[in-house]
């Protein structure tokens, strides 16, 4: 008979030889989960450690994918701080992670503006459409987020991807109060 022991230690094993599975899943995107820096650091892939954000061996892509998981972690301020050393900051990605962080600080209309700035460099960027159909909600403008949710539908092909299910939570919550 297998122990409990001896499944998680495979599990836990798989995870490590299996950077790209699911255990290792950091939400949006699929991106490995990385540690959490120290306040002005930011993880750099190429050396696996935390470096000083202003280290220039640090890559834009690095940058903006740490920024969003500091996002996500609440820290939206340096998330902001770290978006704004992008040699390249006007990105689809860049700037829904910054409408993101920006929108979570409470500044939802500066926060659709970088959303609809991102909707302009790639308009079938379906993690766009959820956080400005959420923003939208926010605001109370269904109507809007409604044309978002269909937007994600026709870029998913079907209403099961995560940014559509998560959208449409947030606009059947908001009829329900």
């Amino acid at each position: 008979m297998i122990s409990r022991y001896s499944i998680f230690t495979v599990a836990l094993a798989l995870a490590t030889v299996l950077p790209g599975s699911p255990a290792w899943a950091n939400g949006e995107e699929d991106t490995p989960a990385k540690p959490q820096c120290p306040r002005d650091q930011v993880y750099d892939t190429k050396s696996h450690k935390c470096v000083k954000q202003t280290s220039n061996r640090v890559s834009d892509a690095d940058r903006t994918d740490y920024a969003y998981q500091l996002a996500k972690d609440g820290r939206y301020e340096e998330a902001l701080a770290l978006l704004d050393t992008l040699k390249e900051p006007d990105t689809a990605k860049a700037l829904n992670y910054r409408g993101y962080a920006t929108r979570k600080l409470g500044r939802t209309d500066e926060g659709i503006g970088f959303y609809l700035q991102s909707v302009k460099l790639d308009p079938h960027y379906a993690k766009v459409r959820e956080y400005l159909g959420e923003a939208y909600v926010i605001k109370g403008q269904l109507n809007l987020a409604r044309e978002q949710l269909q937007t994600i539908k026709s870029i998913c092909g079907n209403t099961t991807c995560e940014e559509y299910q998560d959208l449409a939570e947030a606009i059947n919550d908001s009829s329900k109060t």
